[in-house]
């Protein structure tokens, strides 16, 4: 004898009946007795019919499917917000670093160099370490998918590191004295960092964007209905914590360009993410943002980028206002990051919010006179 999880749904079974020895009569009874009720039971359903057979498993309900969200969650955790920060960082310092190159500003180049390299690869482990074997992240390698974010993203963080690799070398030979074997070096990478420097800015934007488009072409409703305005979020976050970086590690006199960026994503990433939260309260699925685990988060940084703009404005003359504006503009993106994350996920695992834009799609459809395209429309 077997059991089962389903067994408890079951109604208890009761002693066959002995048949009446006017067969007919009972047989008349019965289906008078199942016309009366036919009205408020059918014979497909647990009430009546048949033997009360119970179904094989329970009621679907709105809240699960059988027990289960509708979409799949993804198993991320802080690795992948970790990731998505200082991958960030890492593209926008190396715009940074080519602009402080061109402008002869050597102090913030040397600067965004070096944290361009830092960050990039601190975003390669977080990757590899999310992956579980490094050898996954070379399998990625081994084909160019165009279709797959995930593809064309391992393939411009690679190029990125090459690129930041050379002029981060070229950096840092800079600052040693040229002596014995350095001095060789030296000259074979001086003219190959200029075209280092311009593929690094070039591939700096895309490096910044591409997990958002990453993380809208999944299906959890939050990530995926926010594609629109996600990587202008991302972009202007990325651009607010490079920006808030460099004042905190550069002077005052040369961190300029980095301010100017700094207050350049806190208006972008203000105006995005407001976009964005109008855009799920008008789909009604809103409240992973709002009010679930990763909204205080979401709120947090947005006090922090306001804070942090408002003193990257005023601290100009102030080294101190500097370093503490740039800690917030640097944590506001983190939170924001950590924030979208966790919303993303918590709109998967609750299946209203993958039906509910469903069925107002089709809700949507049906009154413009469109029931031919879906089964689930038809009259």
């Amino acid at each position: 004898m077997t059991t089962s999880p389903f067994d408890s749904f079951r109604p208890p079974e009761s002693g066959r009946r002995r048949r009446r020895a006017s067969g007919v009569r009972g047989a008349v009874s019965g289906a008078a007795k199942d016309v009366a009720k036919g009205a408020r039971r059918g014979w497909m359903n647990r009430e009546g019919g048949g033997q009360r057979e119970a179904p094989a498993v329970p009621d679907a309900e709105f809240s699960s499917y059988y027990g289960q969200p509708v979409v799949k969650p993804v198993p991320w955790d802080h690795r992948i917000s970790a990731y998505l920060f200082v991958g960030g960082i890492a593209g926008t310092s190396g715009i940074i670093a080519a602009g402080a190159a061109a402008t002869g500003n050597e102090v913030l180049r040397r600067n965004s160099r070096l944290t361009s390299m830092v960050t990039v690869g601190l975003s390669g482990a977080a990757l590899v370490a999310d992956l579980g074997r490094p050898e996954r992240f070379l399998n990625m390698m081994r084909t160019v998918k165009l279709t797959s974010p995930m593809s064309v993203g391992t393939w411009i963080l690679s190029g990125y590191s090459a690129f930041a690799g050379v002029t981060t070398a070229s950096e840092v030979l800079g600052m040693l004295p040229a002596r014995g074997p350095l001095r060789p070096l030296s000259r074979a990478l001086a003219p190959v960092t200029a075209p280092a420097t311009i593929g690094q800015a070039l591939m700096g934007a895309p490096l910044a964007a591409y997990t958002a488009v990453l993380l809208a072409d999944t299906a959890h409703p939050v990530w995926h209905e926010s594609r629109k305005q996600l990587p202008f979020v991302f972009v202007g976050s990325a651009a607010l914590a490079s920006g808030g970086m460099q004042m905190l590690l550069t002077p005052l006199a040369h961190a300029g360009p980095a301010r100017r960026l700094a207050l350049l994503g806190v208006a972008t990433e203000l105006v995005a993410m407001h976009q964005l939260e109008e855009h799920l309260a008008q789909l009604r699925i809103d409240e992973p943002i709002v009010s679930g685990k990763g909204a205080g988060k979401l709120r947090l940084a947005k006090v922090l980028a306001i804070a942090g703009g408002v003193g990257t404005l005023l601290s100009g003359r102030n080294r101190l206002a500097a370093l503490t504006s740039g800690a917030a503009l640097a944590t506001a993106s983190a939170l924001t990051r950590a924030g979208i994350v966790e919303a993303g996920i918590e709109s998967a695992e609750d299946p209203k919010y993958t039906v509910r834009v469903q069925k107002d799609r089709l809700e949507a459809r049906r009154s413009n006179g469109v029931v031919d395209d879906s089964i689930v429309t038809v009259q």
